[in-house]
């Protein structure tokens, strides 16, 4: 048996155990199990933590079983998690990740929904690639590292099946050796943003803070958008800004609940 915790970020859902509670387990085998939608807890992602006063470290794996190297929206449920009985109003957490440290300042808090204000890093490898055929389709899109890889199209929203044919083409493209998030961009006023998510190793998701840090910057890069925009997905809207010493995400997320994993650990 193990604890776990649940929780999200305008519906980007992850379920979080500790590391030493699952040491010795098939970790990708779990995040299947535990993400399931019908036989497990139901989420985008499992991270795994050990939290340290002020610190914390995270693994997280995608509800496929794949690895990830990093989640803006991640990273901010765990700081609801691991702050929710603090009571001080500009708590601070910094947050190791397979992409580097994470630094979380919570700047607000109604009821069990906290605000933080996360430093992203610095994007890398921003470039508009050349056409490149896809799906039947002839594309630009702008590809960049938000410490995870995006591939970002700036135009109209896509209709619900050229989303799916395209998100699910580029993930696996030849490109991406390694696959890759999807982001649609679409610039409602160059400081407003629309976009949809296709998640690399969960497909569709409500909402993505570093895709919509990589929005951002894909917009930015190429004139179409201001460097601080609000960013709005499926799931809501999030703050994000583009400063000289990197990218900062602001959103809320919340622990839903704790409970109790029984089946034997793979």
């Amino acid at each position: 048996m193990i604890t776990f915790a649940k929780a999200h970020a305008y519906g980007n859902d992850f379920v979080y155990v500790r590391s030493s509670d699952v040491e010795g387990a098939v970790l990708a085998a779990l995040a299947r199990e535990l993400c399931d939608r019908h036989t497990g807890v139901g989420a985008d992602g499992l991270i795994v933590y050990e939290s340290h006063f002020a610190a914390a470290s995270m693994q997280l794996f995608n509800a496929d079983g794949s690895r990830a190297e990093v989640s803006g929206n991640g990273v901010r449920a765990l700081g609801a998690l691991l702050l929710k009985d603090d009571d001080r109003p500009d708590a601070e957490l910094a947050v190791r990740t397979n992409a580097g440290v994470r630094r979380l300042a919570r700047v607000g808090r109604d009821g069990i929904r906290q605000t933080f204000r996360a430093f992203m890093g610095q994007p890398a490898e921003v470039r508009t690639l050349p056409p490149v055929e896809v799906a039947g389709e002839t594309l630009r899109p702008t590809v960049l590292t938000m410490g995870n890889p995006h591939c970002v199209l700036v135009g109209p929203l896509p209709d619900r099946a050229r989303f799916e044919r395209l998100g699910a083409a580029l993930e696996r493209h030849d490109l991406f050796p390694n696959s890759t998030n999807v982001e649609f961009v679409e610039v409602s006023a160059p400081d407003h943003l629309r976009v949809l998510i296709w998640e690399r190793g969960v497909g569709p998701t409500s909402s993505s803070g570093t895709g919509s840090c990589a929005a951002l910057v894909a917009a930015a890069s190429i004139g179409s958008a201001a460097r601080e925009a609000e960013v709005s997905a499926p799931g809501g809207t999030q703050h994000v800004e583009w400063q000289t010493d990197g990218v900062y995400l602001t959103g809320w997320a919340e622990v839903l609940f704790v409970g109790e994993w029984f089946r034997s650990l793979p």
